[in-house]
């Protein structure tokens, strides 16, 4: 506890300093510092407020002991012994919190995301399925007060999806989406399906964080980019010019394509965003898998071969393979009400990394 105490006050003697340093004009006058400056203050700001709480009641825990030992009439003792149950709470709760504070952060929490949903294993409904996850994240992401923008898809005769590219972006999106990467299974009754038999699909999710230039430095050299006409809706614009764009990275052989706007310049913007996502991403899951297997998170693998959930919709049933949570309303689910599962996730995220500190 002395070495958390130590680092906590660490913590706090820094946020001070940021406190004073964002408030000096030269720095106020450096846009850049004082954007960097003010994001640490600010990713500071929650521990040291826990901090200062838990200060403050270990305080009045220590007064309301020595008014204990002093000679106090029933009803005063009653009530000071009262007020200790609850500050006892308080403080084992703060404790937890600042904790889980204190846990090395993922520094891809804060960013915005590009989420890939690909219809897989069978046919039509896979990709009606595809559809329906489209629709669940579009919902939740709502809920949160996100923005929800389609940058590319490729869609089926019967309404689905073989392909649909998101980016979602607002408030800590990666920190809640991290965990969707994977397969995702189906178990329903198709619309196709003229017997009623139940089937078996599945659809895979892709999570990545929005990567930025200071994240991810691509050498132009790198990038081969080709312009073809596009195909599809579009009318003679669309055949006529040559304003789709195909991105390749070299050194990764990953290709992005995109023909979803009218002017090549808006594909080329497109595209280079998805490719600096997916290049980062790349890079990102390697240094994952050189770390030591036994220290990796049980749910943030994020390999899209990994079965990590099933939807049953006959029985109303949401099943999360990796921490063994099944919840009975998969139509509030579909609906976007995704909070259960994802706090769980983060929760058991949670508990897994304090047990491999305290090893």
């Amino acid at each position: 506890m002395d070495q958390m105490f130590d680092r906590l006050q660490a913590l706090v003697d820094r946020y001070d300093e940021l406190n004073e340093l964002i408030s000096d004009p030269e720095v106020i006058a450096d846009t850049r510092r004082f954007m960097e400056l003010s994001k640490e203050e600010a990713d500071l700001r929650e521990t040291v407020e826990a901090y200062r709480k838990y200060q403050q009641v270990t305080s009045q825990i220590d007064e309301d002991n020595e008014m204990l030992r002093e000679k106090l009439d029933d009803d005063m003792s009653s009530m000071v012994k009262d007020e200790l149950k609850d500050l006892e709470g308080q403080k084992e709760k703060l404790e937890d919190q600042i904790r889980i504070l204190l846990l090395p952060k993922d520094p891809n929490d804060d960013k915005n995301i590009v989420m890939e949903i690909h219809g897989a294993a069978g046919g039509d409904e896979a990709s009606l399925f595809a559809a329906d996850l489209f629709d669940m994240y579009s919902r939740y992401a709502e809920k949160q007060g996100w923005q929800v923008e389609v940058v590319d898809k490729n869609e089926t005769e019967v309404g689905g999806f073989k392909e649909i590219v998101m980016l979602i972006s607002g408030d800590k999106v990666y920190s809640k989406l991290k965990y969707e990467s994977g397969a995702h299974r189906v178990q329903r009754v198709p619309v196709t399906e003229s017997a009623g038999r139940l089937h078996t699909s599945t659809a895979t999710v892709g999570v990545m964080p929005e990567a930025e230039d200071v994240d991810i430095d691509i050498d132009p050299k790198d990038i081969r980019t080709d312009v073809y006409r596009s195909s599809g809706a579009g009318g003679q614009h669309i055949n006529k010019t040559s304003s789709a764009v195909r991105m390749t990275h070299l050194p990764t052989g990953i290709v992005v394509a995109m023909q979803d706007e009218r002017s090549q310049q808006q594909n080329r913007a497109k595209a280079m965003k998805i490719l600096r996502a997916r290049v980062y991403n790349y890079y990102h899951e390697q240094e994952e898998s050189a770390y030591d297997e036994k220290r990796k998170s049980a749910v943030g693998t994020g390999d899209r071969s990994e079965r990590i959930r099933t939807y049953n919709y006959p029985q109303n049933r949401v099943t999360d393979h990796r921490i063994g949570l099944t919840l009975n309303k998969l139509d509030k689910i579909m609906n976007g009400d995704l909070d259960d599962i994802i706090d769980a996730l983060i929760l058991y995220d949670q508990t897994q990394k304090m047990e491999q500190l305290n090893e």
